[in-house]
């Protein structure tokens, strides 16, 4: 017995040796690969690393006498991590990351060579221009562009199988200072937020509070996963991203026994590998499950500084590329790569902090007296409801519109969810009441043995594009392949204005001697009943609530061709000017940009979908129907009266209607394709794929081409 239990004890202790060195092991990979402030300190003088801090965490300028220290302190850094190579890792209008990659070897005149990176070569890079989307700022013969070295996101080490480089991230702009990516204006409507948070606060607080205010963001990454052997079958896949035909299969996501479902081994493998390589990063992943469709998963990171948690996400997705290679797997990022089931998104969870660190949207345990936090979403319902064309065009591509307005996916309509608590305070206010919402209720569930909840201010509405979730805006609406950086820089810019505007009424009415309390009531009050009728807590998908919007005014911008001229609106170009993020000329580059990118789209997937119409689809029906008239011809030998000879004969007459259907079909879209209309394209493909997923439910499976949803959904 006594030996039993010094067993017990000893495998206890070694589960526990076991349990603590794997913990140990997780803690030391953890932004092991990133130049942040522990790297910063081992490799950098004290006063070059203090000075570094202080430009991360107030946005003060690093001084230019220290360029040459941190240079070199990178560079020793990034070679103890085996670099040969460094490169500006930038993100141009492309909406996947760039780089250029040099090596630090310098040859010297006794023929020999050796490591140099220089403080020029840390803080700029020359790639060419001319090669990136530019919408008419660049002319092809005006080559020349810039990168410049952005030090509140830590370089990183990036590995090309075992191959390590140094990785800057930097901003992409032209010869002109004209911005020709997406960070430049993110950092630059940063900026102009914090000044409009800093201005709210100083009135609230009578004096200047110290610090940087900022915004945070923790995007969630859905992504499906299929077989690669299947995905290398789909030409569609690989050109596109999405799959042109394919017959729903009879089980899918109806059973509803996916989401949060036991993860599959092989899934469960892949997602312990993108968390190790996204914690070397320093990128802090903390949640992974199944998701709502088959072969759909989700990973969420905790949240950061808005700027580099952007530069992760970009990271973290071609994370999830890399590693389900490496598993054998393809990770697909569209928004829609199945047709009939659930598509893939990425809510932008926003929220506002104070100079003092303090989070804006917190309500804390009173939300109706929390004063800051009522004027903060107030600015926010305000922003929306007067800018709702605008942040309807930042989430505008090819591939939302196939997500965007179906039952698993906010619609087209930009509202708020503030839930009915909040909603009923802010109705309150309008009245010219104090606000006093109910006492916080506590959910009682039956079971005595379980402890009592409060429950929360607001529900998550998931059909809401835009909603408040407790100390949070959860934007919805973003496309799963899409970067953040474009809704997030029109958030930040619409809110700077609305929250400006209510310091503006709050400073008049300071100098009339008004009281500041009375004056606030007065301001909020105008400004809920003005803006009101963006909020909306109820059932977006439902038909009653289109009606509803319509009555009030609010846009149902349904396509990316609809959306798009929002940007260079007359409304947009003077907030994005005023606020210094945009120039008319940067807007309508972008504009130009988005449109060329949507109409490359179709185009591509258009000839993808004739291509394999004509190669692929056409030869196999073909194929099965001369199989079907040999069969025929055999069974009539036997007599008319044979009892399959009827059924056959009906099964040809039907496959022939669909083969003269698909002749048609293909046809017309090559007719439309010729046109170059993208709705014509998009309308001609929709009608071809209903007459090929027809056929896949008839052909012969052996003789069917490709893949079908049944595979690609559940065998992986």
């Amino acid at each position: 017995m006594e030996s039993n239990k010094a067993k017990l004890s000893e495998n206890e202790k070694s589960g526990r040796l076991s349990a603590a060195n794997n913990v140990d092991q997780m803690t030391s990979i953890y932004s092991e690969n990133a130049f942040n402030f522990k790297a910063m300190a081992e490799f950098l003088p004290q006063k070059v690393f203090e000075a570094l801090r202080k430009t991360i965490e107030k946005g003060e300028p690093f001084p230019e006498e220290y360029m040459e220290e941190a240079a070199q302190g990178m560079k020793n850094w990034a070679i103890s991590k085996g670099a040969t190579h460094f490169t500006h890792w930038f993100q141009p209008m492309t909406g996947l990351t760039a780089e250029k990659h040099e090596a630090f070897m310098h040859p010297t005149s006794d023929g020999g060579a050796i490591l140099k990176f220089s403080a020029s070569k840390l803080v700029s890079g020359e790639p060419d221009a001319s090669s990136f989307p530019s919408g008419g700022l660049r002319a092809t013969f005006e080559a020349r562009g810039y990168t410049i070295w952005d030090p509140t996101s830590p370089a990183f080490i990036k590995y090309i199988g075992t191959a390590p480089t140094l990785c800057i991230p930097t901003a992409f702009f032209s010869y002109n200072g004209e911005a020709l990516d997406k960070k430049t204006p993110l950092l630059r409507s940063n900026e102009a937020l914090s000044n409009s948070i800093r201005k709210l606060v100083k009135l609230f607080e009578g004096k200047i509070v110290d610090g940087k205010a900022m915004t945070t963001l923790g995007p969630e990454q859905e992504y499906f996963l299929i077989d690669r052997k299947y995905y290398l079958a789909r030409p569609d896949l690989i050109q596109t991203g999405r799959t042109l035909f394919g017959k729903r299969s009879s089980k899918h996501q109806q059973m509803e026994d996916h989401y949060f479902g036991a993860i599959k081994t092989r899934i469960i493998a892949f997602m312990e590998d993108v968390d190790k390589e996204c914690w070397k990063l320093g990128i802090p992943a903390k949640t992974r499950h199944n998701e709502v469709a088959p072969a759909q998963f989700e990973i969420v990171p905790l949240f950061e500084e808005l700027n580099l948690s952007v530069d992760h996400n970009m990271m973290l997705m071609q994370i999830l590329r890399e590693t389900a290679e490496k598993h054998g797997l393809v990770c697909l990022l569209h928004e829609k790569p199945f047709a009939k089931i659930n598509g893939s998104g990425k809510h932008n969870n926003w929220s506002i902090h104070g100079p003092d660190g303090k989070n804006l949207l917190d309500p804390g345990h009173s939300p109706h007296e929390n004063a800051l936090f009522l004027t903060t979403v107030c600015a926010v319902v305000s922003a929306v409801d007067r800018h709702s064309k605008i942040l309807r065009a930042a989430i505008a591509t090819a591939g939302n519109d196939h997500r965007l307005g179906a039952n698993e996916a906010p619609p087209a309509i930009i509202s708020i969810s503030l839930g009915d608590h909040l909603t009923e305070i802010l109705s309150q206010i309008e009245k010219g009441a104090n606000g006093n919402g109910k006492a916080k209720e506590i959910i009682r569930l039956g079971v005595t043995s379980l402890p009592q909840m409060p429950k929360d201010t607001t529900d998550r509405n998931r059909t809401s594009p835009f909603a408040f979730t407790g100390n949070k805006f959860e934007f919805r609406a973003i496309g799963s392949s899409q970067s953040c950086a474009g809704a997030n820089m029109v958030l930040n810019t619409i809110v700077a204005e609305a929250l400006d505007e209510i310091s503006d009424k709050l400073e008049a009415a300071i100098s009339r001697k008004e009281n500041f309390n009375e004056a606030l009531q007065k301001v909020l009050k105008e400004t809920i009943s003005k803006h009101k009728k963006v909020i909306f807590n109820g059932d977006n998908y439902s038909e009653a609530w289109h009606k509803e919007a319509e009555k009030r005014g609010l846009p149902n911008i349904k396509t990316t061709l609809e959306a798009l001229p929002g940007l260079t609106s007359k409304e947009a170009i003077e907030l994005f000017e005023k606020y210094k993020v945009l120039s008319k000329k940067e807007m309508e580059s972008r504009f130009n940009i988005l449109v060329e990118n949507y109409t490359k789209t179709v185009d591509i997937e258009g000839n993808c979908a004739l291509d394999m119409a004509k190669t692929m689809i056409t030869p196999a029906v073909l194929r099965y129907q001369k199989e079907l008239s040999q069969e025929i011809n055999l069974l009539s030998l036997a007599g008319p009266k044979s009892p399959a000879l009827s059924p056959m004969q009906g099964k040809l007459k039907k496959i022939s209607k669909l083969v003269s259907r698909l002749f048609y079909e293909t046809a017309m879209l090559e007719k439309a394709l010729d046109g170059k209309d993208s709705k014509k394209i998009l309308e001609a493909m929709e009608k071809l794929r209903s007459v090929v997923d027809e056929l896949e439910g008839e052909v012969d499976d052996r003789l069917w081409p490709l893949p079908k949803y049944g595979e690609m959904l559940f065998v992986y």
